[in-house]
């Protein structure tokens, strides 16, 4: 009988070092981040089949938080349980943490990070390299029709020209496919219903684990272990410290923003940074852009940003604690209270949506929204590379237009030129990740030291 240490052929500590590994590779916001799981995952460990892959997808897409964090939650649970989900969710946000908090020291000691900033620089320009892959990897096996085409161009228009909302976008992609399944258009079969010609052999295979079936009585449990785990401490915060305390203060806006955020890491800082700076005063708007400089060139979410922020936040404000130590806990606790509730989604909504799979009208409504995926990682794309080649940018706000469009006589040459290397060893020589993004870091840092950059 197969136990939590060793299920379809792999034992947890195989698990953990695969985990591990996806982690340290985890630059680029989730386009890069996602595109290291599949090829990690599914190409070379083959795990999971590319359909069961793309179901999970769809289903974190939906969610508020992270989704790449997410989706490796519900692989690993998939794989290996409860504590799969807690291995590789947990060692996916792990380097991020260290990271984060690492540069979030420096840079309340020193207001920059000096030498660190050349080796960002050249990490920038491969992690686009390594989002562009993912638009064309992920893009290649997704969309397999005109139609699926179709849905992913009119995702990208809505979202990078007229900043639709995601959830409009997913929702109205979620519609089209449940209505042209059920009338049973072929273009519309489900990507995640069944093995497809592309999936090919894997461990997992479209079979469901008994322990991936739903029931009443899981749902409460997991439902109370969770909201506990993240509600208790923020309760207990609230009524030692009081409403206006900055730890109470912390607590309760990114729980906030754990629940109603949609459409995003870029969606979710964008709601962050107006409250943070504006409303709170926690930090400068050009603070917040360094924060998420360290968040896009470091591994993990880019929300993990956000730790940088309640560190600012508790720093500044640290009541009789010394200001470090109330940095890291405030980084900490917004770093609890942002990722409790993405475990909760997952071992809560996974079940359910296992069961769907056989569901072909709701399959096929999932297969719609992969293509809409597509069209908005390829915005996430888009987004990056403009803000990686050119230093400014001018809003287009005309003719319900709303998009950033890059000044060109802004460009960065050096930026352009080491992301042409990075693309160039990834798509032609076929180098490794690992070594592109080591690559980068090195021409990065040389930069630095000659003064080009």
């Amino acid at each position: 009988m197969q136990t939590t240490t060793r299920l379809h052929g792999v034992s947890l500590a195989e698990a953990f070092r695969v985990w591990a590994r996806v982690a340290l590779l985890s630059f680029g916001g989730p386009a890069g981040q996602i595109a290291v799981m599949h090829r990690i995952i599914v190409d070379e460990k083959r795990w999971v089949p590319e359909s069961r892959f793309l179901h999970a997808l769809n289903y974190c897409m939906l969610l508020p938080g992270p989704e790449a964090q997410q989706l490796a939650t519900y692989i690993g649970w998939l794989m290996h349980r409860t504590v799969g989900g807690l291995v590789a969710g947990g060692l996916f946000i792990l380097p991020g943490v260290i990271s984060i908090m690492a540069l979030s020291i420096i840079y309340a000691l020193w207001g920059n990070v000096g030498i660190v900033g050349g080796l960002f620089f050249g990490l920038k320009a491969a992690v686009l390299a390594i989002v562009i892959e993912a638009v064309v990897r992920i893009g290649k096996r997704g969309l397999k029709s005109s139609a699926m085409r179709l849905l992913a161009a009119a995702s990208f228009v809505g979202i990078f020209f007229f900043a639709a909302p995601f959830p409009l976008i997913i929702l109205a992609a979620a519609l089209i496919g449940y209505v042209e399944a059920t009338r049973g258009n072929p273009a519309f079969a489900a990507v995640g219903h069944g093995a497809t010609h592309e999936d090919g052999e894997s461990l997992l295979g479209n079979e469901t684990p008994s322990h991936a079936l739903p029931s009443l009585r899981h749902t409460l449990h997991v439902g109370m272990i969770w909201l506990a785990a993240w509600l208790i401490p923020v309760a207990a915060i609230l009524f030692v410290a009081g409403p206006d305390n900055v730890f109470s203060q912390i607590a309760v806006f990114f729980s906030k923003m754990a629940v109603v955020t949609f459409g995003g890491a870029y969606a979710v800082l964008a709601y962050v940074a107006q409250r943070a700076v504006d409303t709170y005063h926690w930090l400068t708007p050009a603070e917040m852009l360094n924060g998420l400089g360290m968040a896009e060139t470091t591994p993990g979410p880019l929300i993990m940003v956000l730790q940088f922020v309640g560190f600012l936040a508790a720093f500044r404000s640290p009541g009789e604690l010394p200001p470090f130590l109330a940095g890291v806990l405030g980084g900490i606790l917004a770093t609890w209270v942002t990722f409790a509730p993405c475990f909760l989604w997952i071992f809560l909504g996974a079940p359910y949506i296992e069961k769907i799979r056989a569901n072909k009208a709701l399959s096929g409504a999932m297969a719609a929204i992969t293509a809409a995926v597509v069209g908005v990682i390829l915005n996430l794309a888009i987004w990056f590379g403009i803000h990686t080649i050119f230093r400014r940018t001018v809003a287009v706000d005309d003719y319900g237009l709303s998009f950033d469009a890059p000044v060109l006589a802004s460009m960065d040459f050096w930026s352009f030129a080491l992301s042409i290397a990075a693309a160039i060893a990834i798509f032609r020589l076929r180098v490794g990740v690992l070594h592109t993004l080591a690559g980068s870091c090195l021409a990065g840092i040389g930069l630095f030291l000659v003064g080009a950059i």
